[in-house]
């Protein structure tokens, strides 16, 4: 459990439901909750699932800013995107005084960067296009630990020129595959001569729309630099939703030992990925974060596909599936 309380508290890990792993808290200034305030929290023994959220949800004119709305809104640790200092989808290298004001800015206020954000379309139709965002995105790469992060997320692509995350009928070609195949070993040397780790999202609009393909792709690129960023409402093709245990399940049961990166988002049909926020569709959450915590899963699920008017809700209820009781 995690939430996030005003550096001047008292803390009392004795009170009610201090010995099935309660925490209480009585807030002295700021934060969320008004001064003053007591709060009992009961957490899960040994539970590291930590919830956070993208950093573009806030929209501010500056990275302290936003830092500073994401802890204001409960949260301890997020998903970065470029954008939040003004760079563009894939920003490329980012200066050391970029660098450092970010890490400062993160320090400063305890968040933890679970990720970096590095989507783009690795099989772009036009390959000018791609060879742009591959050296973009090995500049990127080179800045990912300085910023204070260790994974980046991927796309696997799409022959949709438009945009990376919109389907194309020849996704599921010979051609689509092995173009990425060929981008996946690429981005594995970036990753291995940089030092960060890969998560890439299986997606139904992606070359890579199911768990099988996803450990397929695994095994064949054959890189430890190589994982999964998970999105449960992103694996249902049309007429799938009745299968929802089915797919989770065997998601789990495929990629469990790789998946280093969660988000949560929400799905109200099937054969497109989810777009609603957390809370508001048809995913079952419980099996989502039951299927987490079988896999022993420490890190970040992460909320997105949200605008910030909505981030109360959709945090509250992630509170609540992974047990956080207030």
């Amino acid at each position: 459990m995690w939430l996030h309380l005003d550096d001047h508290a008292t803390w009392n890990d004795e009170g009610p439901g201090g010995a099935n792993g309660g925490i209480c808290a009585r807030v002295l200034t700021g934060g969320m909750i008004r001064a003053g305030d007591s709060v009992c929290l009961t957490i899960r023994e040994g539970d590291d699932v930590k919830p956070g959220v993208f950093c573009t949800v806030f929209q501010r004119d500056s990275v302290e800013a936003v830092v500073d709305a994401i802890v204001d809104a409960g949260f301890v640790t997020t998903q970065f995107h470029a954008s939040s200092v003004g760079e563009q989808l894939i920003a490329g290298e980012l200066s050391d005084e970029v660098c450092t004001r970010v890490r400062n800015a993160f320090e400063r206020r305890e968040l933890q960067m679970a990720a970096l954000s590095g989507t783009f379309n690795i099989i772009h139709p036009d390959l000018a296009v791609r060879e742009s965002d591959f050296e973009r995105f090995d500049g990127l790469a080179s800045c990912c630990r300085k910023l204070g992060a260790e994974t980046m997320t991927l796309c696997t692509g799409t022959m949709n020129p438009e945009w990376m995350w919109r389907p194309h009928p020849e996704n599921g070609s010979k051609e689509a595959w092995e173009a990425m195949l060929g981008s996946l070993g690429r981005l594995a040397e970036i990753a291995e001569t940089r030092d960060v780790t890969l998560a890439f999202e299986p997606e139904v609009s992606n070359v890579i729309d199911s768990a099988k393909k996803a450990r397929e792709a695994i095994d064949t690129v054959g890189s430890d630099r190589i994982k999964v960023c998970i999105d449960g409402a992103n694996l249902f093709h049309a007429g799938e939703l009745p299968r929802m245990t089915e797919i989770l399940d065997e998601a789990f049961d495929l990629l469990g030992d790789d998946i280093v990166m969660a988000h949560a988002k929400d799905v109200s049909r099937d054969g497109e990925a989810g777009h609603d926020a957390a809370g508001t569709g048809k995913l079952d959450y419980d099996r989502y974060i039951h299927n987490l915590r079988e896999i022993g899963y420490p890190g970040t699920i992460a909320l997105h596909s949200l605008d910030e008017s909505q981030v109360p809700f959709s945090r509250d209820f992630l509170f609540e599936k992974l047990g956080v009781n207030s």
